[in-house]
């Protein structure tokens, strides 16, 4: 059994019910530190329901979470928040045009959209050495009008990584991106999750071309339950893909890298 201070977060027996309907049921999951993990699964399987649950957005119906040792219910969801760092399209459409991108990485440390304040000279200090860790030293004065949005999920995993935290939720980054700009970006990943100061990543897709090596395991969602779970060597094969995507395919891996091809007709009606 791992200690206490090894787990990230855990989830037992969660389930979450809204009006009648069961958006998640009998979840169990462990995140321990030293691991990478990748959420996958269809469009509704329960996947965002996960994460708002994780970040204290949303309440459980029933079942226990607990966050880097805290409880939801025990403990203040508010500052245990500050804790986690979250990149989803939801924060990148918040933020003001004008705001250059060094201003927007010391925002991260006071959880504050359209940071008004002027940065002390400590904080400045802090996002120039985030801006060089993400590798976007060169945007610090560039608002984020005039970013990439390539560049704009860089700087809002500097943002994410001003707070110190030791999860990272990727709620599917690579949502808008271009190929290059994409694979640009999954390259990053990489080197991101390689650090050995790295927080622990949790990467939200429905692509396996977008899980890198350096994620280790992976859980696959399907309807609200969990489908599979476990190392990503284990969990990540044609059957239990065809299965979650309800529609049969194969899957090649080469170089570390999935790629996922449709072989036949969707089961599920349209």
């Amino acid at each position: 059994m791992p200690s206490k201070s090894s787990i990230i977060l855990e989830v037992s027996n969660l389930r979450i019910q809204r009006d009648g309907t069961v958006i998640l049921n009998e979840v169990f999951w462990r995140v321990e530190r030293g691991q990478h993990w990748t959420i996958l699964g269809a469009n509704g399987s329960g996947k965002t329901s996960l994460l708002s649950t994780l970040t204290g957005y949303l309440m459980p119906t029933a079942g226990e979470v607990a966050v880097l040792g805290q409880r939801y219910g025990e403990s203040d969801w508010r500052e245990l928040r500050k804790q986690i760092g979250l990149v989803s399209s939801s924060i990148r459409q918040l933020m003001a045009d004008s705001e250059p991108a060094l201003d927007t990485v010391v925002s991260g440390k006071y959880a504050m959209i359209d940071f008004w304040g002027t940065p002390s000279k400590a904080d400045r200090a802090r996002a120039m050495r985030i801006l060089n860790q993400i590798e976007c030293a060169y945007l610090a004065d560039r608002p984020w009008l005039y970013l990439s949005q390539g560049e704009r999920q860089r700087i809002l995993i500097g943002r994410a990584l001003m707070g110190n935290p030791r999860l990272l939720i990727l709620d599917e980054p690579c949502a808008g991106l271009d190929p290059a700009a994409r694979e640009h970006f999954l390259q990053f990943l990489q080197r991101l999750g390689r650090n050995k100061k790295a927080p622990t990543l949790v990467l939200v897709t429905h692509h396996v071309e977008e899980i890198m090596p350096v994620f280790s395991h992976a859980l696959v969602i399907k309807e609200g339950h969990i489908l599979a779970e476990g190392l990503k060597e284990s969990v990540l094969n044609a059957e239990i893909l065809t299965n979650a995507f309800n529609t049969p395919v194969k899957l090649t891996r080469a170089a570390g890298r999935y790629h996922l091809t449709v072989t036949g007709k969707s089961q599920s009606v349209i």
